[in-house]
């Protein structure tokens, strides 16, 4: 067996790092890409509808790092529930992370969840999911959030 020069390694090392940093790039315009052509789309939707229902949304974009959905209490400008898919630091796949935060009250304290985003969906697919699809997760977070405050003996 042959001994690798020192030199090659080191050649190696720096084509590493090159393609990792080009996988980050890459990663970040993706998930501009679903912010843009998914995330938004679904979040206008969403709150369209919400507002048959007396439930203001807004939504918003924090430095190309993460897209939110905030719901405000019905008839009140209080924030009821967060909705927040975000993309994990030095990222090198689109595979995204979920923070969920609700009060059951404009008087209770905040509850909080972190877990992965739509775990069904391969992080090479997520930037092909349709906003449907986002919508129903989104939909199924909040009911089950909003059943579970309703229900809760405290």
């Amino acid at each position: 067996m042959e001994k690798q020069d020192w030199r090659d390694r080191l050649r190696a090392c720096f084509e590493s790092i090159d393609i990792l940093e080009k996988c980050k790039f890459e990663t970040v315009e993706n998930f501009k890409q679903f912010c843009e052509f998914i995330a938004e789309p679904a979040f206008e939707a969403l709150a369209e509808e919400l507002k048959k229902y007396g439930v203001k949304a807004k939504h918003g974009i924090l430095r190309g790092k993460s897209i939110s959905l905030r719901f405000y209490f019905p008839r009140s400008s209080e924030e009821n529930f967060l909705y927040s898919i975000f993309l994990p630091k030095n990222s090198v796949e689109l595979r995204l992370r979920l923070f969920i935060k609700g009060r059951k009250t404009i008087k209770s304290p905040w509850e909080e969840k972190d877990e992965a985003f739509i775990v069904k969906v391969p992080a090479d697919k997520i930037i092909k999911i349709a906003k449907e699809e986002l919508i129903e997760d989104i939909i199924e977070h909040y009911k089950d959030f909003t059943y579970a405050a309703l229900t809760s003996p405290d």
